[in-house]
């Protein structure tokens, strides 16, 4: 018989796996790949720091991207924004905005079996976000089943060694912290690259190194789903936050004295070593919700990103019996 644990990661796979409209290469991509969308696929091959791209790239400390706002102002939070994120990439060559330098003071880059991320600190005013920001989750979804931002595609070759399309991912932004995580396609995807915790923040959600004066990229253990716990799923707004997982140990890694534009020279050291804990601070909010990324205080009622509701009708059916399984309707 399956765990209830398996039981819910089957229905998660199940609905979302319905999900997927078409996979892309980064090769051959539509102008738009869903309605409404403010930007483009079609990037080119030239970045420039208008661009309206909205791929991003993921793989490695000195190659990765992430989402932020196309323009600069007091409006420009992630709240207010997630639905027309640009993407800022390290590397030039995708078409889309470089990150400018002096932008990130830290980023750590772990590949595990399952799933890719990169997290750090940084200036993140210089990519648009306003001074103050406690940030919001940007995901493959959003509220109404289009992605936040729409038509954000996400790829990586970390996994096959040619670009390949991540359909589950989640990222989360703030003025000072960044964090993203893609997920290597499979039936695990969808709970390891939780989307329903976008209050909580990255340390709740990533767990991982977000030291400042460290660009590394290692290998990991795949980490346990954000929110499951042994038979039990959290869900945000129960009254009590239980802590994030621990990150798991990192193996193989090779450091950078900095990525970006003026990249130099790396070192390898093999070893396993524990991700070091975050001591960044702040919030994060996603629309009119924010919780404290190290207290899990909730500031304001917070409503679940949770696009498609059968899921959680489904579950309650199917998974409610199961024992210490915590469902809602």
């Amino acid at each position: 018989m399956l765990s209830a644990t398996a039981v819910v990661f089957a229905l998660i796979s199940w609905v979302y796996g319905q999900t997927y409209s078409a996979t892309y290469a980064p090769s051959d991509l539509p102008q738009t790949s869903e309605q409404g969308q403010s930007g483009t696929n079609q990037c080119g091959s030239t970045n420039n720091q208008t661009s309206s791209c909205q791929n991003v790239y993921l793989n490695s400390v000195d190659d990765f991207c992430f989402y932020a706002p196309p323009e600069p102002g007091a409006n420009a939070t992630i709240g207010d924004t997630e639905r027309i994120e640009v993407s800022w990439c390290l590397k030039d060559g995708y078409g889309t905005r470089t990150i400018p330098p002096n932008t990130l003071s830290g980023a750590h880059f772990v590949q595990t079996p399952d799933y890719v991320q990169v997290t750090g600190v940084g200036n993140l005013t210089l990519v648009n976000i306003p001074a103050g920001d406690t940030g919001g989750e940007l995901d493959p979804h959003g509220a109404d089943g289009n992605g936040n931002p729409i038509g954000g595609l996400v790829f990586s070759s970390a996994f096959t060694g040619t670009l390949t399309q991540l359909h589950e991912w989640t990222n989360f932004m703030s003025d000072s912290e960044f964090c993203f995580r893609g997920c290597k396609d499979g039936p695990n995807a969808p709970a390891l690259c939780q989307h329903i915790y976008d209050t909580l923040g990255c340390m709740w959600n990533i767990p991982g190194n977000y030291s400042a004066g460290v660009f590394e990229r290692c290998d990991g253990d795949t980490n346990e789903p954000m929110g499951v716990y042994g038979t039990s799923t959290f869900f945000q707004g129960e009254p009590v936050t239980p802590s994030a997982h621990p990150a798991p140990p990192s193996s193989m890694c090779t450091t950078f004295t900095t990525v970006g534009a003026v990249a130099l020279s790396t070192s390898a050291s093999a070893g396993t070593t524990s991700l070091a804990s975050s001591t960044a601070t702040g919030s994060h909010s996603s629309g009119t919700s924010s919780v404290s990324a190290t207290s899990g205080t909730q500031k304001s009622a917070a409503v679940p990103m949770y696009a498609p509701g059968v899921l959680l009708q489904v579950m309650a059916l199917v998974a409610g019996g199961a024992a210490g399984v915590m469902v809602i309707a």
